[in-house]
């Protein structure tokens, strides 16, 4: 609205004697590369996307400030220059007659281009053969060509092909220890017939000056140099000769040797190998503790042996950092803040492994309450301290894992203290030991083999009267009792890599957690006592058994440029069975909030066709309602569906690349069985469509290229509390949710508060 208040023109800036481009047309050219031929178009004379120009008009104040994009301004000299290279890029793939003109069109100051191309024929390859005069160098080419060669005997003759052959087997010879080697020795000779459109081509590969072969180097001994978080190596330094092959010298004083060695790749007598050294590089920089990982360098000895030593110079982090963080919070007349802070020791017992310890605390108020004091609903305490190493400690030897990511196992101790004003008070404690590991560069697997979890509460007598008056029993159980469980997970997680790139691709992630056999067969074989519900104990508390399962698939389309379209489906399940008979309160499911369905707030949707209105308003029930008004709304099944269609709106909006995105959310949870506190709650298949909710919306993302703000704004579009037509509340009451009406006040006197159509969400990262 300030933009069209302001004036739209996209002329308005421009002088009398400039013109704007706002159309290049391309013509003449096939469509298998007419899209990549207007890349070659000069930056400058390429249309301006509307929205950029319009905030640099706005906002630049005349290009003093970068935000947006200057107009693109007619340049006759580089619309010759685009010409130029349009041509030479057609002649790059194959059509080594093709011609191409350009014309130029101005009307008020807006200018199209026009370039048109004469192909010509396309020149295809009639005959290839190579000639390499080392044999070694000629057998490793024959043998390894047809893996990755676009070049072959009637193929289109490309230049773009030829290089990619040439950086091709220039990678292989780099792989298989020929360090000398250089891309120039690489050569195509083309012999063309112009009359018959074919190309004869040779490909040459030379020996070095004054040698009869390329020769092959072994590495030899390597120099491992770790210098001050200054970077200096001035001092005393810890030097030790690890083996024959490693030497170390320390001069931060703060590792040993293994932190290194284990993560270098090249070892003495094999042959150099250019992927080994990227993957040192790459994994001494994962491990998080060092600043600078340059390349190992490599030297040959001065003798005829073709060794190699190298030399592996690191600089490290800083050994200690602390985080603090914040939040404000705003919704609905509810307000809070969240504080964090989060102490690294990034290298204890000079290994490398990681301390940290996080502290976060979490207050919300409610506006409706005279004071902020008697205001305050419900606060969160947490605090957790973990160590990782960047290894697997097992008991056993292990194969190294490191090929394809840094390993990972996770020592964590966390305490959590809740309370909730007028209902309840919960405290829990869990310890686990977690190892993480890559299978392959895709596939990463986590192995939880022990979380053990202490969790107690107590509800307020007052709600816990109320909530037995209804005959909701399970919010009782769950949030009131004191358990003791033990479990196992395991999770598996697919193309992880790939989540920030926009490739056409499927991401899968899949977990699987079970708890409670093992205390199970203790109890049995100690005959452990029963509680008054007739739960076996350990040590006095009864114990939860389950399964719970959750799946996360997601699939990727690019659109082109910075367009993406993503479908999500999200479903799990969890059993109580055995010593248990429903999911501990940590264990079940909910949902709306910031990343699923984003219509309704964080666990107040569901489960099933529930309607909140049976807590029941006047008298006695309105301070019902008022302690049960943030109960959360769970359930033992989920099923959560989302599709987005995301976009680019700028480059640049005040220091930011700003997208934009439309979005449905789909889905409910469930309850595993009828029960009488939530009725038409249970999951039923002939029910299924009528229980689930649908939400639409749009939403804007701040880019900053190392953290993405996220704003967006849901609506509900199909609310399952309510029955037949008055499920579509976005078509049916849209105008009532705006301007109030008689479902907005039926509403309000049968649930005692507003219905929020409109949900505004904050956040850090895309929602998936």
């Amino acid at each position: 609205m300030v933009i069209i208040s302001a004036g739209c023109s996209v002329t308005r800036g421009i002088k009398d004697n400039e013109a704007i481009v706002r159309k290049v047309t391309i013509k003449g050219i096939d469509k298998e590369f007419a899209e990549e031929a207007i890349n070659y178009v000069d930056k400058e004379q390429q249309p301006n996307n509307w929205l950029n120009l319009q905030f640099y008009y706005l906002f630049s104040n005349k290009g003093k400030r970068k935000i947006g994009e200057a107009p693109a301004l007619l340049d006759s000299n580089l619309v010759e220059f685009s010409r130029l290279q349009i041509q030479k890029y057609l002649v790059n793939k194959g059509f080594l007659k093709a011609k191409v003109s350009d014309s130029i069109v101005v009307k008020k100051k807006k200018a199209k281009l026009f370039f048109t191309a004469n192909q010509g024929p396309l020149f295809k390859i009639r005959n290839f053969r190579d000639s390499i005069y080392d044999p070694k160098v000629r057998q490793l080419y024959r043998d390894t060509r047809k893996l990755y060669s676009h070049v072959n005997q009637g193929s289109r003759f490309d230049t773009d092909s030829l290089a990619y052959d040439r950086d091709q087997f220039f990678q292989v010879m780099k792989r298989n220890g020929y360090y000398d080697f250089y891309r120039q020795y690489i050569t195509f000779l083309p012999d063309s017939s112009f009359n018959k459109s074919v190309v004869d081509l040779v490909m040459t590969i030379d020996n070095p000056a004054d040698k009869k072969a390329h020769p092959v180097y072994t590495i030899n001994n390597t120099l491992i140099t770790i210098a001050r978080s200054n970077g200096r190596t001035i001092g005393k330094a810890d030097t030790i000769q690890v083996d024959s092959q490693f030497r170390f010298v320390d001069y931060s004083g703060r590792f040993k040797p293994r932190t290194v060695i284990d993560y270098t790749f090249q070892k003495k007598g094999e042959i150099y190998n250019l992927d080994k050294q990227t993957l040192t590089t790459t994994r001494l920089s994962e491990l998080n503790v060092f600043r600078n990982v340059p390349n190992p360098t490599y030297e040959k000895l001065p003798d005829s042996t073709n060794r190699l030593n190298s030399k592996i110079d690191i600089v490290p982090l800083k050994r200690m950092t602390d985080r603090v963080e914040a939040e404000f919070l705003f919704n609905q007349g509810r307000f809070g803040y969240n504080l964090g802070n989060t102490f690294t020791n990034r290298n204890i017992f000079k290994q490398a492994a990681i301390l940290q310890v996080k502290l976060n605390w979490s207050i919300l108020f409610d506006n409706g309450n005279s004071s902020v004091k008697q205001g305050i609903q419900n606060q969160d305490f947490r605090t957790g301290i973990s160590v990782i190493y960047p290894r697997l400690l097992l008991p056993f030897q292990f194969p190294n894992l490191a090929k394809f990511g840094v390993p990972h196992t996770t020592l964590s101790t966390n305490f959590q203290l809740f309370y909730q004003k007028g209902l309840v008070e919960r405290r829990s404690f869990i310890n686990s030991i977690t190892y993480d590991f890559f299978e392959t560069a895709r596939k990463q697997h986590s192995v939880t083999p022990i979380s053990i979890e202490f969790s107690s509460g107590s509800i307020d007598p007052i709600a816990k009267a109320e909530l037995l008056r209804q005959n909701r029993y399970s919010y009782v159980y769950l949030i009131g009792r004191t358990t003791f469980t033990s479990s196992s997970q395991y999770t598996f997680q697919y193309n992880a890599q790939e989540l920030n790139s926009y490739k056409n691709f499927i991401y899968f992630r899949g977990g699987l957690d079970i708890g409670g056999n093992t205390l199970s067969l203790l109890s049995k074989l100690v005959n452990a006592p029963r509680d008054t519900l007739g739960q076996r104990t350990i040590f006095g508390y009864a114990f939860s058994q389950y399964v719970k399962t959750e799946l996360d698939y997601r699939w990727y389309r690019s659109l082109g440029g910075e367009k993406q379209f993503i479908f999500r489906i999200n479903p799990g399940i969890g059993i109580p069975y055995g010593n248990s008979k429903q999911l501990i309160f940590e264990k079940n499911f909910y949902t709306g909030g910031a990343n699923d369905i984003r219509a309704w707030l964080p666990r107040t949707l569901g489960p099933g066709q529930f309607n909140r209105a049976s807590y029941g308003i006047g008298g006695a029930a309105d301070t019902a309602r008022a302690r049960l008004k943030y109960l959360d709304q769970f359930g033992e099944i989920k099923i959560v569906a989302n599709a987005e269609y995301r976009y680019k709106l700028a480059d640049n909006f005040f220091g930011t690349k700003l997208k934009g995105a439309f979005f449905v959310d789909a889905g409910n949870v469930w309850r595993l069985r009828k029960q009488i506190e939530n009725p038409n709650g249970e999951f039923r298949f002939n029910n299924l469509w009528n229980s689930t909710a649908i939400g639409i919306g749009t939403g804007l993302r701040f880019d900053l290229a190392f953290f993405i703000f996220r704003l967006d704004a849901a609506f509900k579009f199909k609310d399952p509390q309510f029955t037949g037509s008055d499920q579509w509340v976005f078509v049916k009451h849209f105008n009532e949710l705006i301007g109030g009406g008689q479902f907005t006040e039926r509403y309000r006197q049968t649930n005692g508060e507003n219905y929020g159509f409109m949900q505004l969400n904050f956040g850090i990262g895309l929602p998936f």
